[in-house]
């Protein structure tokens, strides 16, 4: 299923296939799909990053909170590090992706993958990609603060 590009999150990194790998409901929940991408919250020129899970309730997609499990937690966790990963090269491509070849990764977890994409279905991917990959640059010291935190601790656990 499509992660809804006209509401007020507007994707820009998505893994639409979510429902297959999340975590004991992966294939029969309702978590259809992870994004990163500009804030409902903003206006344009106002740019902060949101994660978001997409419910869908079978009929609609939900507005609804959620509190997130920790494997959803970590899986949003690899979608942010995928992000962070790939716009270290993006300014290779004209528009910071390749549109004939939107995938950045599969990730493999639990038999299947997370694929990892720019969401080209995103009418508006070219302006919001340029401003996603300034709020990430805008937010590189916060960000990698919190990265290298993790990343200390998940050493610290022996990974």
């Amino acid at each position: 299923m499509k992660i809804p590009t006209h509401l007020k999150h507007k994707p820009v990194i998505v893994a639409e296939n979510y429902k297959n790998i999340d975590g004991r409901t992966a294939y029969e929940g309702d978590a259809e799909g992870l994004s990163l991408g500009l804030a409902q919250w903003n206006d344009r020129g106002k740019v902060d990053i949101s994660a978001k899970v997409w419910r869908h309730t079978g009929g609609k997609w939900s507005r609804q909170s959620e509190e997130l499990p920790l494997h959803r937690v970590l899986d949003l966790a690899i979608l942010v590090c995928q992000s962070e990963l790939y716009f270290k090269d993006a300014y290779r491509y004209k528009d910071l992706y390749d549109p004939a070849n939107p995938v950045i990764e599969r990730v493999g977890l639990q038999g299947d993958a997370m694929t990892v994409e720019v969401c080209t279905e995103n009418e508006q991917i070219k302006e919001d990609i340029q401003l996603f990959q300034q709020a990430l640059n805008e937010d590189g010291e916060l960000i990698g603060e919190r990265l290298r935190t993790l990343s200390r601790i998940l050493k610290e656990m022996g990974y």
